[in-house]
């Protein structure tokens, strides 16, 4: 049984929840778990990565779906060969049953021997944790991977380098062995991949001493990895031809890295808008008032507070939130206005305040709230 904690128990959501739900608990639980907001807890880049590994699986559907049904396991490859969905096998029967299978079918489903011509390589996919601004502008970044290529001793012939590579033998170069077998039902020609070449069609009398006779070794290479713009948390990108190495001259696989946006102190995402936090005082609020606003990035926009102003009052800034993959398009800025009070008053101050509650008998030559207090203020 898996020792990891059920990714629906690490969000706080119920089985049932919602995409957004989802969402937003991911959201709440990567700012509690940062490192660099807590860098005082020693487990805080722990949970951090639970926490993102668990909202990579279910705001993905299928693998939501796959979690869904078969937990952790579904992303355990020694796990996934059992059950008709996953590459069933009749061996697994017992008693031979196999064996029967080929006998009246001809030696099984080509899925069951081994190719003696060229394969793909496997896919790979990684993880790379990526800065919010990197996310929201773009960046290129040189990552190191390790994966499996051609032997550079053996030059992926599996044979040492001097010696000779010989034709199987037993099956004379076919990589298959043919048998005839008589049974109450007639006679029955079954194929099966030669034990001894293993399906190759070739036998080596002296393997490679650097990768052993597998004609393949583990090396470690840097690649040059583009992130656009507008790019959101668990998205994928695909690297053609940098997974796997191909056996037998086949082409390698592909490389997919799934993004992993870590939030920012200030800013948040909703689609392609960004949303942020303006704190203004009461009398800004009241008055009105031209302030600059950091943008993400560090430039200033000047920022009209009408007069009037409320406590969550939204201004919407055009244009100036997230570009639209591969798109000249942005979403907006949204700025929620906190409004602060202070704790503590001068006289003067308690005066003035004092004397918007006066009653005024000349009611007809009364001056509106925000009069009196530009008044007041001079």
């Amino acid at each position: 049984m898996s020792s990891k904690r059920d990714f629906y128990e690490v969000l706080g959501v119920s089985r049932d929840a919602s995409a957004e739900e989802i969402k937003k608990a991911y959201r709440k639980k990567a700012r509690q778990y940062h490192p660099d907001v807590n860098r005082d807890d020693p487990n805080a880049a722990e949970k951090f990565t639970e926490v993102s590994e668990a909202y990579e699986v279910l705001s993905d559907e299928q693998k939501r779906a796959a979690y869904d049904r078969f937990g952790h396991d579904a992303f355990d490859p020694t796990k996934q060969a059992g059950g008709f969905g996953g590459g069933f096998d009749f061996d697994d029967l017992g008693g031979g049953f196999g064996d029967l299978f080929d006998l009246f079918f001809g030696g099984g489903t080509t899925g069951r021997r081994r190719k003696a011509g060229p394969q793909r390589g496997a896919d790979r996919e990684i993880r790379l944790e990526i800065g919010f601004e990197d996310a929201v502008f773009g960046l290129e970044k040189d990552i190191e991977i390790s994966r499996v290529e051609k032997c550079d001793t053996c030059g992926g012939s599996r044979a040492q380098p001097g010696s000779d590579v010989k034709t199987c033998p037993t099956c004379n170069g076919s990589g298959q062995v043919r048998q005839v077998q008589s049974t109450p039902f007639g006679r029955f020609e079954t194929v099966r991949t030669c034990s001894r070449c293993g399906g190759e069609g070739k036998v080596i009398d002296r393997p490679c001493s650097t990768c052993r006779g597998s004609g393949q070794e583990r090396k470690s290479r840097t690649i040059n990895v583009r992130i656009p713009a507008g790019i959101d948390n668990g998205s994928r990108l695909r690297i053609q031809g940098e997974g796997e190495h191909g056996a037998r001259g086949g082409p390698a696989g592909d490389l997919y890295i799934t993004i992993i946006v870590r939030p920012h102190a200030k800013f948040e995402r909703d689609g392609y808008d960004l949303l942020t936090r303006l704190d203004i005082d009461f009398v800004q609020a009241a008055l009105g008032d031209q302030v600059d606003l950091k943008l993400l990035g560090g430039a200033k926009h000047s920022l009209n507070i009408p007069e009037g102003t409320q406590p969550g009052d939204v201004i919407t800034i055009r244009g100036k939130g997230i570009p639209h993959l591969h798109s000249q398009r942005h979403g907006d800025l949204k700025v929620l206005i906190n409004v602060t009070i202070p704790q503590k008053l001068t006289r003067r101050q308690r005066e003035i305040l004092s004397s918007f509650y006066e009653d005024d008998e000349d009611r007809s030559n009364k001056k509106g709230f925000f009069d009196r207090f530009k008044d007041a203020m001079g």
